[in-house]
């Protein structure tokens, strides 16, 4: 909050949903969006600032910024004009729910969002031999499609399907891909969600029905 009072602007994923933050702590800190759609008009108006003796915030709708959102162009802009760039640690959904998960945390691999349809099967058949665990985020409309596509590819591994982790409806599904499957199929999906999967050697049991 100190930070978000002290910048002269925040770049926030919504300005709408930011802003009941910002409203909610009483911080009057101009805002403007940035995001998939605007980042190349956004980067140049935030260098401008920058060149100005100007600090910016970046934040996000949930979780870290930039991961798997375009915050690392800004980011990357910054460092190659020597701008100091500063993280401050808060929720992140891929520690989150690999803590979460009972799977093995020593070594995992975070491949955020698998593509929708070209490059799909290529990228699954890569993680086939992988021995960390596997870090996923999904949409709730295609998660039944990639526990199946896992299931297909990876074979019947353990799975942790972790939904709106630090959040007022977090849940963690525990079981193995097979099972996974015939449970998202006939379920509806809200929130944001996170996929764990162990490797095929793994010797956990989980209850299927084991859910946090």
């Amino acid at each position: 909050m100190e930070t978000l009072r002290d910048v002269s602007l925040i770049l926030a994923e919504d300005t709408r949903r930011s802003g009941k933050l910002l409203k909610t702590y009483e911080v009057s800190t101009p805002m403007l969006s940035y995001n998939d759609h605007n980042r190349d008009s956004r980067i140049p108006q935030a260098m401008e600032k920058f060149g100005e003796g100007d600090d910016i915030a970046l934040i996000s709708d949930a979780g870290t910024p930039s991961v798997s959102d375009p915050g690392y162009r800004l980011v990357r802009e910054c460092v190659s004009r020597a701008i100091d760039v500063v993280a401050i640690p808060g929720a992140s959904a891929v520690l989150s729910s690999l803590v979460t998960s009972g799977l093995p945390t020593d070594r995992f691999i975070f491949e955020g969002f698998l593509p929708k349809k070209k490059g799909r099967s290529k990228r699954l058949s890569a993680l086939s031999s992988e021995e960390r665990s596997i870090i996923l985020f999904e949409s709730p409309e295609r998660v039944a499609k990639t526990l199946n596509d896992c299931l297909k590819t990876l074979g019947d591994r353990p799975v942790a399907v972790c939904r709106e982790l630090t959040k007022l409806h977090e849940e963690v599904w525990r079981g193995k891909l097979s099972d996974s499957v015939t449970e998202f199929d006939s379920r509806k999906v809200k929130g944001e969600v996170t996929i764990v999967i162990g490797k095929d050697s793994d010797k956990v049991h989980f209850d299927s029905r084991d859910t946090s």
